[in-house]
């Protein structure tokens, strides 16, 4: 006999005759996970009817206790609260819980992280702070001390220097008068190299020589004297010794302006054509005839005072005077040597005289 779809079958012998009963189960959703079951009564054909009824109406209510129990409806409720409650109550959690977790890291770093990072402020503050204080302090000390040192200079000149106060005074300036030379001259060259190549030549030869620039040529001249009858003579010497080109020549030395200077190099400048022309006298004399001429020796002895002067400070200046101050100490050693070597050691003197003169 086919087992009926969705039911339950309740067989009841009565007087030994088996009879079926079936019942319906409510409608629901059919679950795989229930099994049918079935139940055997056996009566006794000696027991009433209405004992068989009970018998059957207790075996109907576990039936229906046990279908309560797995209703669908009941599942379906519970699992439509399940979702609901589940949705609802990470929301209600989450809230707290953000907020909780908040207030400890807040309070993590209230208490631990802020403190350690004010007392680091604090440090590089304080180094901050000391080093521009440094920096101030050095540039505070620095700036009086380097005005008193430029004030106080020009103060300790003025005090402890007072016979030099015309020649530290206010520059000025002055002109050198033009002068007329008498030179004998041993070449012209166009390039500077081969005037010196020439130049060494002569001095091998123990002949006073030096190269004058002028207008880009190179001329060498071998000596100076006070007129040009005394230059022909001593140009005919030196051919005598050698140089073959040599010739007299006047040579007219222009003015030279000279600035900045102060009041003795002013003074100085202005005796220096003197000079000059009262050694060229004395040395190229004392060439020709061996002895200075008396003239030349008087007027050695006044210009002595005049290359004594102090306080020569300007560069072009002072080589003026060392070459003016040499040729006079030459002559003195001729004077009490006789050596014509000396004479020759003054020429050459006069003649770098020349040289730096031109250079002005």
């Amino acid at each position: 006999m086919d087992k009926p779809k969705g039911g339950n079958t309740i067989k009841i012998k009565l007087n030994g005759e088996t009879q079926e009963y079936h019942e319906e189960p409510k409608k629901m959703e059919p679950e795989d996970s229930l099994k049918q079951t079935t139940r055997v009564i056996k009566i006794d054909s000696n027991r009433i009817d209405s004992d068989v009824f009970s018998e059957t109406a207790a075996a109907k209510e576990p039936i229906d206790e046990s279908f309560d129990w797995i209703i669908p409806e009941s599942s379906e409720n519970e699992i439509e609260e399940y979702k609901i409650t589940s949705s609802k109550t990470p929301k209600k959690s989450s809230l707290p819980k953000i907020t909780s977790f908040s207030s400890k890291s807040n309070n993590n770093k209230k208490s631990g992280r802020p403190l350690g990072s004010i007392v680091i402020s604090g440090i590089f503050a304080i180094l901050i702070g000391t080093t521009i204080g440094v920096v101030m302090l050095k540039l505070v000390i620095s700036g009086p001390t380097d005005k008193k040192a430029v004030t106080d200079t020009p103060v300790v000149e003025e005090k402890g220097d007072t016979e030099n106060k015309p020649a530290t005074g206010k520059t000025t300036s002055t002109a050198i008068s033009p002068l007329t030379s008498n030179v004998i001259q041993g070449g012209k060259y166009t390039s500077k190299d081969g005037a010196k190549e020439a130049l060494n030549e002569l001095k091998s030869k123990g002949i006073p020589s030096q190269i004058v620039e002028i207008d880009g040529n190179q001329f060498i001249f071998l000596g100076i004297a006070d007129s040009i009858e005394t230059a022909k003579s001593l140009s005919t010497q030196y051919k005598e010794r050698g140089v073959e080109g040599a010739f007299a020549k006047a040579l007219s030395l222009d003015e030279k302006k000279v600035s900045d200077i102060t009041n003795k190099e002013k003074v100085f400048l202005d005796e220096v054509p003197t000079i000059y022309q009262t050694l060229s006298a004395a040395t190229s004399g004392a060439l020709l005839t061996k002895t200075i001429p008396e003239d030349a020796a008087k007027a050695i002895g006044s210009i002595d005072e005049q290359l004594k002067v102090s306080g020569i400070k300007n560069e072009k200046v002072k080589s003026l005077k060392a070459e003016l101050s040499s040729a006079e100490e030459k002559v003195k050693a001729f004077q009490k040597s006789k050596d014509t070597k000396s004479l020759n050691e003054a020429q050459q003197h006069l003649l770098n005289f020349l040289s730096a003169y031109y250079s002005l």
